[in-house]
C-alpha cells in the first residue's frame, strides 16, 4: 500500500505501509481523492505550526474519500462498492467533552494527519485505509469522489456559521479567500445571507470570490475599499475572519456593527487587539475550531446538489506526484484546492 509521508519540511516521500483488515465495526477503504489542507502544507513547508512540530515521520492527510472494500463484523450502514466520504475525527467518546457531545474539544481526539499527539496520529493520504463505520457517509450516485473529498472542509465552514448562530437574513462578511474563506462564502449564501461581501490582499482570490457569488469584493490592502463599510459605527452582522491576520481582525472590528458577532477561523498566531472598540461596540468574538455534527450535513448538502464545490478543485495530480502537488498547492496564485487521485 502506498502513502504520503512527510518526514521534515520539504522531505515527503511515498512509501508502503501495511494497511491491515477490518475487525469488528470497520471497514477497509479504496481511497479515491484527497485534498491538500492548509495543515498538510504547514508540515511540508515548515515542519509544522506554532509549537507543533514533527517529532516522527507522518502520514498526511484528512480530506478524503474513497470505495469500500471490505467490512468487518457488524457493519450495517455500508457495503463493498459504495463511495463514502471519511469523517477524519475520532473523538475518544469516554472524556468529559464528549458526554457533552463537544466532540470536537475531546481529550484524547484522534484526528487523521495532526503531529499535536506523540505518536502523531497518521493520515488518510494512502491507497488504503481502514476506518470505522461510523467515520464514512455513503455518497450519492453521480456524485464525484473528488467533490466528496471537500465534504471535510465544507463541514469547517458549516461550524463556522453555526458558531455565528446563523447567517439567514444578515450582511456577512468573510475575510480572507482561501479554500476555508471561499467554503465559507459558499455556507453563508446557502444559509441565507442576505449579503456576503469577500475581502483579500490577492487578486485571483477575489476574482475566484466574484464568480462563486460575492456580492463585494474589497482589496484587504486598501483602507479606502472598507470605508464605506465602517460609517455610523459599521455594516456587517457578522464576519467570517479566514485568514488569520491581526490586521484582517482588527479591520472587521472597524467594519463590524455594535454588537455583531465575528468568528475567528484563521490561525496565525497570537494577536493584539484593538480591545477598546470590542468593547465599545458590544462585539461577540468567537473562536471555530473543526467540526463534527456538520460532516454528516456537508456530505447531504452536495448529496442533494444543494452547493456545487466542483469549482474550488483546481487540480487532481496521482499520488506518484505528490511533490509537484504539494508545491502547486503552496502557490494561492495557481491554485484553490489540490486533490490528490489514490
Amino acid at each position: 500500500m502506498k502513502a504520503i509521508v512527510i518526514h521534515a519540511a520539504h522531505d515527503l516521500r511515498v512509501e508502503e505501509r501495511d494497511a491491515g483488515e477490518p475487525g469488528p465495526g470497520e471497514v477497509r477503504i479504496a481511497m479515491a481523492a484527497g485534498g491538500i489542507c492548509g495543515s498538510d502544507l504547514h508540515y511540508y513547508n515548515h515542519g509544522g505550526f506554532g509549537t507543533v512540530r514533527l517529532r516522527e515521520p507522518m502520514i498526511l492527510g484528512h480530506e478524503v474519500a474513497g470505495h469500500v472494500e471490505a467490512v468487518g463484523p457488524g457493519v450495517t450502514r455500508v457495503q463493498a462498492g459504495d463511495l463514502v466520504a471519511i469523517n477524519p475525527s475520532r473523538p475518544c467518546g469516554s472524556c468529559r467533552y464528549c458526554a457533552r457531545a463537544e466532540f470536537n474539544h475531546c481529550l484524547n481526539i484522534a484526528f487523521y494527519g495532526s503531529a499535536m499527539p506523540f505518536p502523531h496520529v497518521q493520515g488518510a493520504f494512502r491507497s488504503r485505509l481502514v476506518a470505522l463505520e461510523s467515520q464514512c457517509e455513503k455518497v450519492a450516485p453521480g456524485i464525484t469522489a473528488g467533490e466528496a473529498a471537500m465534504a471535510e472542509p465544507f463541514s469547517v465552514a458549516l461550524h463556522a456559521v453555526a458558531q455565528a448562530g446563523g447567517v439567514a437574513g444578515k450582511r456577512v462578511l468573510v475575510t480572507g479567500c482561501g479554500p476555508i474563506g471561499a467554503l465559507c462564502l459558499i455556507a453563508a449564501r446557502h444559509s441565507g445571507a442576505a449579503d456576503v461581501v469577500v475581502s483579500d490582499i490577492a487578486k485571483p482570490a477575489l476574482e475566484f470570490a466574484r464568480r462563486l457569488g460575492a456580492d463585494a469584493c474589497l482589496d484587504a490592502a486598501s483602507a479606502a475599499d472598507f470605508e464605506p463599510y465602517a460609517l455610523d459605527k459599521g455594516s456587517f452582522d457578522v464576519v467570517l475572519e479566514c485568514s488569520g491576520s491581526a490586521a484582517a481582525l482588527s479591520t472587521a472590528l472597524q467594519v463590524a456593527r455594535p454588537r455583531a458577532t465575528i468568528v475567528q477561523l484563521g490561525l496565525g498566531g497570537d494577536m493584539s487587539l484593538p480591545m477598546n472598540m470590542l468593547v465599545a461596540k458590544e462585539i461577540s468574538l468567537r473562536g471555530s475550531f473543526r467540526f463534527h455534527p456538520e460532516f454528516a450535513q456537508a456530505v447531504s448538502l452536495i448529496n442533494d446538489r444543494s452547493v456545487d464545490l466542483k469549482p474550488l478543485i483546481s487540480e487532481t495530480f496521482d499520488i506518484g506526484d505528490a511533490v509537484a502537488a504539494f508545491d502547486m498547492a503552496s502557490d494561492r496564485s495557481r491554485a484553490m484546492k489540490v486533490q490528490l487521485a489514490f
